[in-house]
């Protein structure tokens, strides 16, 4: 704890925020280490395939759309239509559970080294920011200082580099959702012709010029729920950026040549100054922490100055700290990776069973059965869906009934590529084969010779047949 404020003060407010309720500006210093070298080339992996997945095409289809204006999705070069939702849904069940457990297990790392708003802000934007008007110190300096020609200069330089950064962030967001080839047309053809898809970009683009520029750490620590729901998900043997009490305290100042009788913490602030959301990681895990890991660049860095053991801040839990305890598996560890597993196979299941073809065939409200020569006759409704790239032929055949099945107005279904065929079958089965006023009826729906699905419907007949 710190020994300038009561115990758990820190708790009582966010670090950005002063008593006033006024935003606290933050001037981190430009991080530098191993962790820090190992984030930055994550990065940019993440960002290549950030930025090329849209363009990527399989057969002159997209490799990875999300079109939420046609609920038409292709992940991976699948397409779902909204008939899959479900499947949608409890892949986002499975991801939800899978972010507790992960943070279960090792905290907010997720923030720190995977999440966008993280990386773009912090190796993208912060980047940029360092480069134009220097370290953390300097940048205070700067906007500190009187407007005249070097801060017009240095500021204006920077906005303009920040709103390129977004309009660039902010095509390649569109092209997610609308596709590489839309937008091509939006840039290329008049303004008049795509006055929703030019307004989607200058809004997406003012709105990540305004995050990145202003708004900054404010989303991790005042929009974002994942910091609160540490408190929840947090135990003793969860794995966070933990500063060693046990050997840190009691702080105080490194003197050269002198015998130190005290912790190994020299109160340096180093940990403090490169803090991208200005808290102070010796007070403890707060929900400002993202766990970016800078912090522990820092420390070893001035530990190993003045001759120390590194690890004073590090990646540990609570109890590795305070009970000199390896980290353990515990129950809700266990529990939570079953709940996973059980799921994940469920979606698994779910997507190796989809078929290529979403089909629905329901008996004609309202009608009941005809009889002609012998034989009973029922209406149907069928809709069938082609998920794929190439139009469909499909035949219907009986299965566990003696009968026939004709189409109305079509002497084949055919159904085009990423549409749908609808329209109405009659079922005609031997009246002799019925004996009860519903009887299930199995189709069998083929392509090529070869069954793709069963489906299963009810035949309406008379109270006695025989």
């Amino acid at each position: 704890m710190s020994t300038n404020a009561p115990a758990g003060s820190f708790r009582d407010k966010v670090a950005t925020v002063d008593k006033e309720g006024k935003r606290v500006w933050v001037f981190p210093t430009m991080p530098k280490g191993k962790l820090y070298n190992a984030r930055t080339w994550l990065s940019i992996l993440y960002l290549a395939v950030f930025f090329l997945l849209p363009f990527v095409k399989v057969n002159g289809h997209p490799f990875f759309l999300i079109n939420i204006l046609e609920r038409k999705f292709i992940l991976f070069g699948q397409i779902f239509w909204p008939q899959d939702f479900f499947i949608f849904g409890l892949g986002m069940v499975v991801f939800v559970v899978f972010v507790a457990l992960f943070t279960v297990v090792f905290g907010r790392v997720f923030c720190g080294w995977m999440c966008p708003q993280t990386i773009f802000m912090e190796m993208v934007f912060r980047k940029i920011e360092y480069w134009i008007e220097g370290d953390g110190a300097q940048q205070k300096l700067l906007a500190k200082a009187p407007w005249n020609i070097d801060k017009i200069m240095r500021k204006g330089t920077k906005w303009l580099a920040f709103w390129l950064i977004s309009f660039v962030i902010a095509n390649t967001f569109l092209a997610y959702i609308i596709g590489t080839d839309e937008l091509n047309k939006i840039m290329n053809e008049p303004v008049g012709n795509h006055v929703g898809g030019f307004t989607a970009i200058v809004i997406f683009t003012s709105v990540f010029f305004f995050v990145y520029s202003w708004f900054r750490e404010q989303v991790c620590t005042v929009v974002c729920p994942y910091g609160r729901m540490q408190g929840v998900l947090l135990d003793r043997d969860s794995i966070v950026v933990s500063y060693d009490h046990v050997r840190g305290e009691q702080r105080g100042k490194y003197k050269k040549n002198q015998e130190r009788a005290i912790g190994d913490c020299i109160d340096c602030m180093q940990c403090v100054r490169v803090c991208p959301t200005g808290i102070d990681i010796r007070n403890g895990t707060q929900l400002e922490c993202i766990n970016c890991t800078a912090c522990i660049d820092a420390c070893n860095k001035m530990m190993e100055a003045v001759g120390f053991e590194t690890g004073l801040i590090r990646l540990a839990s609570e109890r590795n700290i305070a009970d000199k305890k390896l980290t353990r598996i515990t129950p809700r560890i266990k529990a939570y990776s079953g709940v996973m597993v059980v799921l994940l196979g469920v979606l698994v299941y779910l997507l190796a069973s989809r078929t290529d073809v979403g089909i629905s065939v329901l008996r004609t409200p309202g009608q009941l059965f005809q009889e002609e020569g012998g034989r009973l006759s029922n209406l149907y409704n069928y809709k069938f869906l082609n998920k794929t790239y190439e139009d469909k032929q499909l035949q219907l055949k009986p299965e566990n009934f003696k009968g026939e099945i004709k189409l109305v107005g079509k002497d084949r279904l055919h159904v085009p590529k990423e549409d749908y065929a609808a329209g109405a079958l009659f079922v005609y089965v031997d009246k002799r084969d019925i004996s009860q006023r519903k009887t299930q009826l199995r189709i069998g729906v083929y392509e090529n010779g070869e069954k793709i699905k069963t489906i299963t419907t009810s035949f309406l007949g008379p109270f006695s047949a025989n």
